[in-house]
This record gives C-alpha cells, structure tokens and sequence, in this order.
C-alpha cells in the first residue's frame, strides 16, 4: 500500500465548502480553551485540514458522557491533531498518532496549543495501521478515537487489525465519520465482526455521527 495514500486529498462534495481547507488556519473553543490549528492542505492535503468530524467528536466528548480524566487514550489518524488537543485538555493521557509524513506537523500543532503542565500527558507517536504494532502494546488503552479515519478502501484491513490489537475487553472505540458512500458502510460491517457497535451522536447540521465500538463479550451492554 502507497505510505502517502492518506496524505493526498480526496473526492468529495465541493459544495460543502473546500474553501475552508485552503485557511492557514481554524480556531476552536473546547474544554474553556481557544485552539488555534494551523492547516496545510497543499503539503499533506486530506492529514492536515480539520474535518467536520473531528469536531464532532470533540463536542461529543466535551459534552460528558464520557469521562476521560486520568484515562489513557490513542487516537488514530490524528492529521491536525485537534481531537487529542481537546482529549488531553479533558484530563487524559493521549498518544496522539498518524503517520510518518505527518508527524511534524501535527507535534506543532500539540505543542502550540497545551500548556506546559499538560504536553506531558500528551504523546506523538508513528502509527502506520496494520505495522509494527508491536510497538503499541495490547490492550492499553481505555479509549480509542478516531474522526472521518473511515474513506480508503484499501486501508480498512489494516485498520481493522490496528483496532484489534489494542483493544482489550474493556477499551471503548469512538469513531466518527460521514456515510459518504457504500464502502463507509462496509466498514463498519467489518467492525462489526470483532466488535459490537452502536451509534451514539448525530449531529444533522454537518451530517456527523459517532459510533461507539467494544469487543462483541459486552454485547449485552448496548
């Protein structure tokens, strides 16, 4: 698989305002934090611009249903990195993660907008879906994140055996995308093996929403 496959960008409605891409940067207000993100769409395209998504999910999570202080937390395909950002702001460990290509870019991004005391409980780490996850280790993590990580067919294997392996009985996947076309849907029939999903947030205005994943032993619980 080519390594810079998701750092291109990709078809989609032009309607919904490419425009904003273009922006050097975007500001947010989450966590009782303003976050300044710098984009960079003609560098890293589709990895360094804010989607609808990651904001979404940020807004699920600064609404309190879930509770991130003290917890430990991996976000996959960070691409700007404003998810982690507001995780960490939130009160959890976060190792923030996208590929090689990315990752200057996005550490910019987490060290411009944590205070000194909170980047330690931040982390950038390389994860390239579907290798080298030994360097990840199994079952760490309470929460796994990710935002508009579901649109490359080719990559959904990967994806899926990234998942599997760090995931334990306990750890809570929280994925958010548009259902653009019918391989987004695919996707989470595929999740759906391994793991019981459910969706938990829709927000109709930007046509958002959040699915919540766990191993299928605690199907009872949804």
């Amino acid at each position: 698989m080519d390594n810079k496959m998701a750092l291109v960008p990709y078809d989609d409605s032009a309607v919904w305002g490419l425009q904003k891409f273009h922006k050097s940067s975007s500001v947010y207000h989450f966590a009782n934090h303003t976050i300044q993100i710098k984009q960079n769409w003609k560098q890293l395209g589709v990895a360094a611009v804010v989607w609808d998504a990651a904001v979404v999910l940020c807004t699920y999570l600064e609404m309190g249903s879930i509770d991130l202080q003290g917890r430990s937390v991996i976000e996959l395909g960070a691409g700007t990195g404003l998810l982690g950002i507001v995780a960490t702001l939130l009160g959890a460990h976060v190792t923030i993660t996208d590929r090689e290509a990315a990752l200057e870019f996005l550490e910019s991004n987490v060290q411009a907008n944590l205070p000194p005391d909170l980047q330690p409980r931040a982390v950038v780490k390389e994860l390239t879906w579907g290798r080298n996850l030994g360097n990840f280790s199994p079952g760490k993590f309470d929460f796994i994140l990710g935002a508009d990580i579901i649109y490359l067919e080719d990559t959904f294997a990967d994806l899926l055996q990234t998942l599997e392996h760090l995931c334990s009985e306990h750890t809570v996947i929280l994925l958010s995308c548009r259902i653009r076309y019918e391989r987004d849907q695919n996707f989470l029939e595929m999740l759906k093996g391994p793991f019981s999903v459910r969706e938990v947030h829709y927000d109709p205005s930007k046509d958002v929403r959040v699915f919540k994943a766990q191993r299928s032993i605690h199907k009872e619980d949804f």
